[in-house]
């Protein structure tokens, strides 16, 4: 082969078909190209499109009788023709009010991250809306699929904290809104309610003052979209894995979240035993599967800067005041007191318990009469 020589004319290169180039990340794994998962995820947006559908039927549905746990009543076909018509408006209206509240929060939320993954050049799917039909809440929130071993460290953060601010700019106003709509009535004898994280416990207190004892805020249908919303928000802000929070702590210490993430999934089990809760089992069971500890980034060395550092742990720190330990408490004893007042009542009798002031749940209750 000749030496190259600075003064020959340059060659003429035609029909040049590029070559792809494989990636691997810093523990030797390929890393798809762009084009490879932008080829993948357009394969999904049907399946995003289906899910998004069924989830917000599933939200509509619990959201008919928001906060009590869905209408069961209305699983049973043959019971239609019994309910009043101003049974149906109530509850089509409340479910609306609900599933678009609380489509609008975790849409806002999703589309944090997928704007953002846009932005930097990161692979990103459609979200992925998780349908969770017959349950007080309706879904199980969303989640976005992302090229691995793409963002760098400043990316990353971008990308996941974009998300949860997203989801509050909606959540907190929708919350607010639902309280100053809300009255204080004595708890209803439901066999449950909602453990309140401390920041609707300061809403509440700011619209109604001290709540007395025996007596609760009442939910409707904004309310429980909110409380949903600041939920979801909380629980993604868990320093774990793959979570919003996994994602953050990792870009602002690196390797030592995986400590974290370790330790708060130990104690998160040990408590679950101590206290014979477990309300979050499945969520710690899922986050073992997925595995606790956060994948390296494409570039772990980029800096974040100040502004950026303050914002990562004062958004973590919503977890103290976002979420709560015990979100369903059960009270067999209220419980059992209704099952006494439900023998008393006549056969096929429709009673209305005022658990709201601008919404109420109706309850069908048909007894067997035996002789």
């Amino acid at each position: 082969m000749e030496p190259y020589n600075p003064h020959d004319e340059p060659l003429e290169v035609t029909d040049f078909q590029p070559h792809p180039v494989e990636l691997f990340d810093q523990q030797g794994r390929y890393v798809p190209t762009q084009m490879e998962y932008q080829y993948r995820f357009k394969k999904r947006r049907r399946l995003a499109i289906i899910l998004f559908l069924a989830t917000c039927l599933s939200v509509f549905f619990a959201g008919m009788n928001a906060g009590s746990g869905g209408p069961f009543e209305l699983l049973d076909p043959s019971l239609w023709k019994e309910f009043p018509a101003e049974l149906w408006k109530l509850w089509v209206f409340s479910g609306i009010k609900y599933a678009s509240s609380l489509m609008l929060i975790l849409f806002a939320h999703e589309m944090g991250h997928y704007l953002q993954a846009k932005r930097y050049g990161v692979p990103a799917s459609f979200p992925f809306f998780i349908p969770f039909p017959i349950s007080p809440f309706g879904t199980m929130g969303a989640v976005i699929v992302q090229g691995a071993g793409v963002a760098d460290r400043k990316s990353m953060f971008d990308i996941a904290i974009s998300g949860p601010l997203a989801g509050l700019v909606f959540a907190l106003p929708i919350a607010w809104w639902g309280m100053l709509n809300s009255s204080v009535e004595e708890v209803a004898a439901n066999g449950f309610r909602y453990g309140d994280p401390l920041i609707l416990q300061w809403m509440a207190e700011a619209v109604h003052g001290t709540i007395p004892k025996g007596a609760d805020v009442t939910l409707n249908p904004l309310l429980f979209a909110g409380w949903v919303g600041i939920f979801i928000t909380a629980l993604n802000l868990i320093p774990i894995g793959q979570l919003d929070g996994g994602h953050i702590l990792y870009t602002l210490i690196g390797k030592k979240a995986h400590y974290v993430a370790m330790g708060l999934m130990g104690g998160v089990v040990a408590l679950m035993i101590l206290f014979n809760s477990w309300n979050y089992i499945v969520i710690v069971v899922l986050l073992y599967f997925m595995g606790p500890k956060h994948p390296p980034t494409a570039d772990d060395t980029v800096p974040l800067g100040t502004t950026r550092i303050i914002l990562g742990w004062v958004t973590l720190a919503f977890i103290i005041i976002g979420f709560t330990p015990t979100p369903i408490i059960q009270q067999e004893e209220e419980q059992k007191q209704e099952e006494k007042q439900i023998k008393t009542l006549p056969a096929n009798e429709i009673v209305l318990t005022s658990q709201h002031k601008e919404y109420a749940s109706y309850h069908k209750i048909i007894k067997q009469q035996t002789n």
